[in-house]
């Protein structure tokens, strides 16, 4: 899906919200990434295959693993 010259994380990825921003609509509260991820305001996310992520507030999952 990704046309970037450095191409963003895949949906899969733990780091998938680094992903390119390409439609925004902030007063619905979601965007759309460049990996096809829905991003909500309230940092929940839906996946391209229909799965969801619970709302998470904090530091990134994969930032804890570090």
């Amino acid at each position: 899906m990704c046309q970037h010259l450095n191409s963003c994380p895949t949906a899969e990825a733990t780091d998938r919200e680094a992903a390119r921003i390409v439609a925004t609509f902030p007063e619905q509260g979601w965007s759309l990434l460049c990996n096809g991820v829905i991003v909500f305001e309230d940092t929940g996310e839906l996946l391209p295959d229909g799965s969801t992520i619970a709302p998470h507030r904090g530091p990134a999952v994969h930032a804890l693993a570090a």
